[in-house]
């Protein structure tokens, strides 16, 4: 049995139930592009009423980044916590290059934690309606181009921020 769902942000999805499925799509968040994966297991309960839960939680997208950045901020001031050692690691051996390019500064001393926030952008979310305690996975990167690194922070159905942000290559 196939069956048709219709989302605003992933258009018209063509679901086989018992297979998994990963659909892309790409957005726009305060003028940034980014990429979006809903990913459905096979074994998911995954109807129409569950493709307009991912459409209305998408919608609060931008509370959350706002929410992530202030937690990724706060966090940029204790030691030990992986946005300060992502930070650390990104930008003790930095090129001048990348310090004009990525942080849009020319010397290491006007790399500050407000300069880092600035820089690190949200650059994929990841959707797993079948996990509502991850139901949304955010990646922040300082750029492809500069880094695979990334700083995850995830969300659950209700959009409640998981306390705990992590550094993952």
């Amino acid at each position: 049995m196939t069956t048709k769902v219709a989302s605003q942000h992933f258009g018209v999805i063509e679901l086989n139930h018992g297979r998994d499925h990963n659909i892309a799509a790409e957005h726009e968040l305060a003028g940034q592009r980014l990429e979006l994966d809903l990913n459905i297991n096979a074994n998911d309960h995954f109807d129409e009423a569950a493709m307009h839960k991912v459409d209305y939680r998408l919608r609060y997208l931008p509370e959350l980044v706002d929410e992530v950045r202030e937690m990724i901020a706060e966090e940029l001031e204790q030691e030990g916590t992986s946005p300060q050692e992502y930070l650390q690691f990104h930008c003790n051996a930095i090129k001048e290059e990348h310090l004009q390019k990525v942080f849009g500064v020319k010397d290491k001393s006007q790399l500050t934690n407000a300069v880092f926030l600035k820089a690190l952008k949200l650059g994929h979310v990841g959707i797993y309606p079948g996990q509502p305690e991850r139901y949304f996975v955010m990646d922040f990167t300082l750029g492809e181009h500069f880094t695979d690194e990334v700083l995850v922070a995830s969300a659950d159905e209700d959009g409640v921020v998981d306390d705990e942000i992590v550094w993952e290559s």
